[in-house]
């Protein structure tokens, strides 16, 4: 009989007074009952309507029903069938505008906790020493990957089940791509992502790191190498910036300099080589998962006071809203409707402060967000020794200026068709570097979609 509980069964997590001082991961998974528990609400609808919400269509359903019976290696079966990645898509998935938005047990109460299941069969797996073998014929052709992120990952999974030999080519000295520079360890271990991609290698696919396409090699040269077609999955790690005065201070980052120090260089960790600005004071630009990442690693960094600033109401936030609850729980200090007007230093070029002004809501832009106005004389300074930006990314240039014939649109992005085909022939991309910064399991189901499309296309010309 189905568990009709209107809530999901809670997760346990680290206190928040505690982990707001370690890069320990926040939320601590569920046990095996709580996970068959919390699997008994799901219905097994027919029509499947949270399937229809996951962009690499998980058999949500079928999974589910297996953690509900005990069987968790049949469900890690089922759910590693669909998708190259689990563990990560279990912990940093927007499942509550995906998946979990569809669940029917939503209408009257809280959706069936997909994400955390996943997580779980996941973890489950990895901790049994569990791997969903698949027996690989080789077809004898070779397809380059560019970049290891979670679209570059996911392709060369595809394709490497299919028979091909894949070569992901990696600009970074290690792998994972966002999932190893961007997002923090309290979010998603390190050790997750290795886990991962040491899957991917032992069905046969080759990781080059230190390898910047562009660079050490051009994609034309890929193809002299004898790669029937490249995957383009190279993200969009190039920062923006607001372009007000004193961006060019002692203590302003963007927030993938950040990051990256942080999460890849392991800054936090005593006597680690990279250099990284003890603060004090900081303030954190933007209101995405990636303004809250900077903002939950500066306050585990040491700082006091850590304030998010963004020029919207909360309503408009757009990071995920239990990332923004975590946030405020960790003692994250929220300035809405506000906008930096400048960055200002001391003597020695080191900020000291940031002048803004307030704001208020007016009418809707071409996003359809209600556009936010300056209020006259609401001028006021924040007094912080360090400012992260963390207003967005575009896709690096290097690879669109070395590649002749390949087009971009004013963004930067590689103009694509549907099927994943650029403007130069065997050429394909996939996830941020075709559609900008977007979210991980998007990146995922380009990644999905590219692989189907080169095979296909690696085919007709046999």
């Amino acid at each position: 009989m189905a568990n009709m509980s209107p809530t999901k069964v809670k997760i346990s997590e680290q206190d928040p007074a505690v982990r707001n001082h370690n890069f320990l991961e926040v939320s601590l998974g569920y046990t095996a009952e709580e996970a068959m528990e919390e699997a008994g609400r799901c219905l097994g609808c027919k029509n499947e309507p949270c399937r229809g919400g996951c962009p690499v269509a998980v058999s949500i359903p079928q999974f589910i029903a297996q953690v509900r019976e005990g069987n968790f290696a049949e469900a890690y079966r089922i759910l590693s069938g669909d998708n190259a990645l689990p563990a990560v898509c279990g912990r940093v998935c927007p499942q509550e505008t995906q998946c979990e938005s569809k669940c029917v047990r939503g209408i009257k109460g809280e959706p069936v906790a997909i994400g955390r299941l996943e997580r779980f069969v996941a973890d489950w797996a990895r901790e049994n020493g569990l791997s969903n073998e698949v027996k690989i014929e080789k077809n004898g052709d070779k397809v380059a990957v560019v970049g290891s992120g979670p679209a570059g990952l996911t392709c060369a999974g595809e394709l490497a089940k299919m028979g091909y030999d894949v070569t992901i080519f990696e600009a970074l000295h290690t792998a994972g791509g966002v999932l190893s520079y961007g997002i923090p360890e309290f979010r998603l271990p390190k050790e997750i992502v290795r886990k991962e991609i040491e899957g991917l290698q032992k069905m046969g696919g080759d990781v080059e790191t230190n390898m910047v396409i562009g660079k050490v090699l051009s994609i034309d040269e890929l193809f002299e190498r004898g790669y029937k077609a490249v995957f383009v999955g190279s993200g969009a790690g190039l920062p923006q910036f607001m372009k007000i005065p004193g961006e060019g201070l002692c203590g302003v980052y963007s927030a993938n300099e950040y990051l990256t120090r942080i999460n890849l260089m392991k800054a936090y960790v005593e006597g680690a080589p990279t250099p990284l600005l003890h603060s004090k004071s900081v303030a954190v630009v933007g209101g995405g998962n990636v303004a809250m990442d900077a903002a939950r690693c500066a306050k585990r960094m040491g700082a006091d006071k850590v304030y998010i600033v963004y020029r919207r109401g909360e309503e408009e936030l757009p990071a995920r809203k239990e990332e923004v609850h975590h946030a405020k729980e960790e003692g994250i200090v929220f300035e809405f409707l506000t906008a930096p007007l400048s960055i200002e230093g001391d003597e020695k070029g080191r900020v000291n402060k940031m002048k803004c002004i307030r704001m208020e809501l007016g009418e809707p832009d071409a996003s359809g967000r209600r556009r936010p106005v300056p209020v006259e004389g609401s001028e006021f300074d924040m007094e912080v020794d360090t400012v992260i930006m963390a207003i967005g990314t575009s896709p690096n240039p290097l690879i669109r200026s070395t590649t002749p014939g390949l087009e971009a649109n004013k963004k930067g992005c590689l103009v694509t068709k549907e099927d994943a085909s650029t403007t130069r022939e065997g050429i394909f991309c996939g996830g941020d570097a075709a559609t900008g910064a977007a979210t991980v399991i998007l990146a995922m189901g380009a990644g999905k979609h590219a692989a189907k499309s080169i095979d296909e296309y690696i085919k007709s010309k046999k």
